[in-house]
């Protein structure tokens, strides 16, 4: 599955930022919330930041969730969030 993601403020509200696709900045390290909704922290990613605001996070974006276990495997390049199946 491919999403087309979305540059957030970071001083947008949290329920903005929250929206499946969203990427945003924090003071350490970009945080993200996956086409599934969860929330991923890029701050042990390497994170580059292109001349159209989007961004490439490498390696790939691994979240998982306790209990529950809804979790997404995949890739964001060039602002596009891309599943691995």
């Amino acid at each position: 599955m491919i999403t087309q993601g979305k540059r957030r403020n970071p001083f947008d509200k949290f329920s903005v930022r929250k929206q499946p696709g969203s990427y945003w900045p924090t003071n350490d390290g970009w945080r993200g919330t996956t086409p599934n909704g969860l929330i991923a922290n890029l701050s042990a990613h390497e994170v580059t930041e292109h001349d159209d605001c989007t961004i490439t996070v490498s390696p790939s974006i691994l979240v998982t969730t306790g209990d529950d276990g809804l979790r997404w495997h995949g890739y964001l390049e060039h602002g596009v969030w891309r599943e691995v199946p």
